[in-house]
């Protein structure tokens, strides 16, 4: 790896990280010495890049750093492409149409010599969902309620689970999972005093709350997250 390259992964590694990165954490992950990540760093807090931290304690990039458009890797470009297609064909119909105007974009945006892998990525078909299966009808505005978890409001419903029964609540939504062929809401319900998942298809009817729950967006998703893990004794992130 050259080292600008090298210069510009350390800011990357520093930038998806949300807590202090060691030199011992940057040179396995560069595979170089940590004498060489000393020195790297000294050279970007030399040309003002604002890292924060010493040797022993870790580093940090200060959030509001900023770089001009950067190029991404062949890598880099097929990862976030095949999520763009997988979101095009499993996302709801606002979620898939930003999706291809996302690849759009990109495709215009690269040079041409990245342009391929766009057009015939290397990856995508052995890790796609298997032909043939139809998404489960959504029983609730999914392009809506990603508005009111944003907002932090709450969303009266009517759901039918899987034994036929139904029931009202009121609920907090934390977040949408899209899986192959259902899309579940994680959301925090009253009548039951913590977190439940619903399937999209089962909702009955829905009424959105102009009635905030309280609590930060983020914070809520952390105390999920943090339930979710608990329960299923998995890590999210």
């Amino acid at each position: 790896m050259r080292r600008a390259d090298r210069l510009f992964q350390i800011i990357q590694i520093m930038r998806r990280s949300s807590r202090p990165v060691t030199a011992s954490q940057l040179a396995e992950e560069l595979e170089v010495s940590k004498r060489s990540v000393y020195r790297d760093v000294a050279d970007l807090m030399a040309q003002r890049v604002p890292i924060q931290g010493e040797a022993g304690l870790g580093y940090v990039l200060d959030q509001d750093f900023d770089m001009p458009p950067l190029m991404l890797t062949p890598d880099e470009l097929e990862a976030a492409v095949l999520g763009a297609q997988w979101v095009a064909d499993k996302g709801d119909a606002v979620l898939a149409a930003a999706a291809r105007d996302l690849i759009a974009k990109i495709s215009a945006a690269v040079p041409e010599h990245l342009r391929p892998f766009i057009a015939h990525p290397t990856i995508g078909s052995l890790v796609g969902a298997p032909p043939g299966r139809e998404i489960a009808l959504d029983g609730i505005d999914v392009a809506r309620t990603r508005q009111w978890i944003r907002g932090g409001r709450k969303i009266h419903i009517r759901y039918r689970d899987d034994q036929g029964r139904e029931s009202e609540r009121t609920i907090w939504p934390v977040i949408i999972g899209y899986a192959e062929t259902v899309r579940l809401l994680a959301a925090w319900c009253e009548l039951r005093s913590t977190f439940r998942h619903f399937r999209v298809d089962r909702i009955i009817a829905a009424e959105f709350l102009d009635e905030r729950h309280g609590r930060r967006p983020a914070d809520l998703r952390a105390q999920w997250t943090r339930h979710f893990e608990a329960e299923r004794g998995v890590s999210l992130f």
